[in-house]
């Protein structure tokens, strides 16, 4: 017996590239150029900050982070956006922002939502935990599309008025992945007033919220700030993963409402894994430091250049205002990826699997996604193999 709520689930994204590229040999050297998974250097510190701290592994750390770690986020919240959170009440730490994002449905969202099953909204291209975090409260997911015909975020405005009454949870992640757009303070302004005519949580992932291109991505919590929203509609999340190049680390935090805080830790005590202290001693240090912020992000903008010299003359192409991935349309996002194995050794990631299905189409199916995470020389043999197999 099993539970039919997650029966008719495809198959993970990478599980699903496996199957599709793995019984056909590599056309050329193996470039990997799919997964998010940051390449650059982190700082040489974490290594002997790890092991200064590594007694600390025979001790249970606290489940919502140490005070230490609570402030120093707080400390780079109000750097990064001007706001100022209550380290006791506003933020919690957490493993990687994909556990936070999965249990703010489980503590959040209710049961029902004007007496019907609640809806959680969020963008089609999208990452998958929303789907499954409503999912697993039995709410509704809604695909809301975020195409070109958007600005590739979703218009949430759209949405029909009585889903939005059963509204209870919007998940956007900006920088947007796979897209790379920023949603501005005006598009943030818009979805709380929404949110607040319509009475929902919104749950910004803003993982890659310090990798972009000239100006830094607005951050909800700013934009709440600013306009006198009630703190309890936002819920933000970031991660070290991406920041600090240390998706091994699996650190990262929520900030927002001390009330939903609050029922998320109540939540997390009961089911959740807190870092370890050594972690967090780590993670408390990072959070403070912003030279290996910026060194990074000169990378990914020299690697931004570089793929507009590239690619710059594809029809349809996006230059990336953020984020570590193209979004490169293409006809068949699976077949492109399949002659892009075969020729080359090249490995993609096709945009549909990043894509619910829609009666209108599957918003992910034209495109193709690519990681500039790689060192440069690699990243420029990937994208000339690129250039040249799929678009010469």
């Amino acid at each position: 017996m099993f539970p039919e709520r997650f029966s008719n689930l495809p198959a993970y994204a990478f599980p699903r590239l496996r199957a599709l590229l793995d019984p056909h040999p590599a056309g050329g050297p193996v470039l990997h150029m799919s997964i998010g998974e940051p390449k650059h250097p982190f700082p040489d510190w974490v290594g002997p900050v790890m092991a200064e701290h590594a007694a600390d592994f025979g001790r249970y750390p606290p489940n919502e982070g140490t005070p230490g770690l609570r402030g120093a986020i707080c400390g780079w919240l109000n750097r990064r956006y001007g706001v100022t959170l209550d380290p006791e009440r506003q933020v919690m730490a957490l493993n990687g922002t994909r556990e936070g994002l999965y249990n703010a449905g489980m503590a959040l969202i209710p049961e029902t939502k004007n007496g019907q099953r609640p809806v959680v909204l969020m963008p089609n291209p999208f990452y998958q935990v929303y789907m499954i975090s409503a999912i697993s409260v039995g709410a509704e997911p809604v695909f809301v599309p975020a195409t070109a015909e958007t600005g590739h975020l979703p218009d949430f405005s759209s949405v029909a008025p009585e889903v939005l009454a059963r509204t209870a949870m919007v998940y956007l992640c900006s920088p947007a992945n796979p897209q790379g757009v920023m949603a501005s303070a005006e598009y943030w302004a818009d979805l709380l007033a929404l949110a607040e005519k319509h009475d929902f949580r919104i749950a910004a992932d803003e993982c890659y919220s310090e990798v972009y291109r000239d100006a830094a991505p607005v951050g909800a919590l700013q934009v709440a700030a600013k306009t006198g929203a009630d703190p309890e509609r936002v819920l933000a999340f970031h991660s070290l993963s991406k920041r600090s190049n240390l998706p091994g680390l699996r650190s990262g935090f929520v900030a927002g409402g001390p009330e939903s805080i609050a029922r998320m830790k109540q939540l997390r005590a009961y089911s959740g894994a807190p870092l370890p202290l050594p972690v967090q001693h780590v993670s408390e240090r990072l959070w403070g430091e912003e030279e290996h912020v910026t060194a990074s992000r000169a990378l990914y903008a020299a690697k931004y250049a570089l793929a507009d010299e590239i690619l710059g003359h594809v029809p349809g192409y996006m230059s990336p205002q953020a984020g570590m991935f193209l979004w490169l349309p293409v006809p068949d996002g699976e077949a492109a990826t399949l002659k892009l194995w075969q020729e080359t050794g090249v490995r993609v990631l096709p945009g549909a699997y990043l894509s619910k299905a829609q009666p209108s189409g599957t918003p992910g199916a034209g495109y193709i996604r690519v990681a500039l995470v790689a060192p440069f020389d690699e990243t420029k043999a990937g994208l000339t193999a690129i250039r040249d197999c799929l678009f010469a």
